[in-house]
């Protein structure tokens, strides 16, 4: 399962963003930030009691379904009003959820959350990166393991010299990536791939902002 990672913003960076704004409506999400306990129910219900005993008015809240998706008919003709009160609405979502309400919204946006990364879940509760969407993929050359999300160091071209029987030398309870490299291509008799260097990755890959067009005719 897919997800975005996110956590809340410290207190004290969260009451700057809101200073000078009385009447708030808090939206969250009901998928990620649902499942990493960050923006469901439970942390709206949270945030709104504690931005009340701040002196904040809660014009209202709710947690939409899919916040990536724009505000539904029936969500504004439910909430709108609330909405239409407040000074600012507080986003409990990622960073794309706070995006796509701000062009659906005239409405001042805080975000309650910063995104970190996009996740995989690999047990409960728990998620790794899984691609940092660089732009400049080598996993052809590495056997389909990314050294720049599963390296702490990011490096391209490995091991370091830190690695330590198969171990990280900054996390002594993680594999070293390029040893789970070096074993998978030594499985798939493809060790020679090791061999080429690879450049320096290009932190520009793709235009900013990104943009893409399917090149399938309609």
């Amino acid at each position: 399962m897919i997800r975005s990672i996110t956590q809340q913003k410290p207190e004290e960076e969260l009451d700057q963003l809101l200073e000078g704004l009385g009447r708030i409506f808090i939206i969250g999400c009901g998928t990620c930030v649902t499942l990493t306990q960050t923006g469901g129910g439970p942390e709206v219900a949270k945030m709104k009691e504690k931005l009340s005993q701040k002196g904040k008015m809660i014009t209202g809240d709710v947690v939409v379904p899919v916040a990536c998706d724009n505000l539904t008919r029936e969500a504004l003709d439910e909430y709108g009003g609330r909405i239409d009160q407040a000074d600012a609405l507080l986003i409990m979502t990622c960073a794309f959820g706070v995006q796509t309400i701000a062009r659906q919204m005239k409405k001042m946006v805080v975000p309650a959350l910063d995104t970190l990364f996009i996740g995989k879940e690999t047990s409960l509760g728990e998620f790794n990166e899984i691609c940092t969407q660089c732009g400049t993929c080598i996993l052809g050359e590495t056997g389909g393991i990314c050294p720049v999300t599963s390296c702490h160091k990011g490096l391209v071209n490995g091991p370091c010299g830190g690695t330590n029987n198969g171990k990280c030398e900054i996390d002594n309870d993680k594999e070293c990536a390029w040893t789970l490299i070096y074993n998978r291509l030594n499985e798939l008799n493809r060790l020679d791939a090791m061999r080429k260097l690879q450049k320096p990755r290009n932190h520009q890959g793709e235009l900013s902002p990104g943009k893409w067009t399917s090149k399938l005719e309609i």
